[in-house]
């Protein structure tokens, strides 16, 4: 299963085993650095109550530690919807098979950042 967010791409793949996750060829704790973007990873799982059934391995790029998690969650509930269409109505009542379709807004000319005017000087 693909996830994607903001502008990390997230590419999932599950296989039956004793629940390890492997995020770029390293251990989960390893690779997300924080233990606070960690439960994002496994939460499709412990919704269907798979926590212990499959190895999630996933290749990751792009983005920051927290919209990466957020990527492979989605990766994830795809990927398990892959496995078994009766898997989906307690996944979409979640919330896990949405897209955030938020991104950065692109810099304007002449502003500092998106929004950001430079400041004002009355004189």
């Amino acid at each position: 299963g693909t996830g994607r967010q903001k502008c990390s791409i997230a590419r999932v793949v599950l296989q039956e085993g004793t629940g390890q996750v492997i995020i770029n060829y390293h251990d989960a704790n390893v690779s997300l650095q924080q233990p606070s973007p960690f439960p994002y990873v496994k939460f499709p799982l412990v919704t269907l109550g798979y926590e212990g059934s499959y190895d999630v391995f996933v290749k990751a790029h792009g983005d920051g530690l927290s919209g990466q998690a957020q990527a492979i969650s989605l990766g994830n509930a795809r990927a398990l919807l892959k496995v078994s269409a009766n898997h989906k109505s307690p996944l979409k009542s979640e919330g896990l098979l949405t897209r955030d379709s938020r991104t950065v807004e692109r810099k304007k000319p002449v502003l500092k950042k998106a929004r950001k005017a430079p400041q004002f000087s009355k004189r």
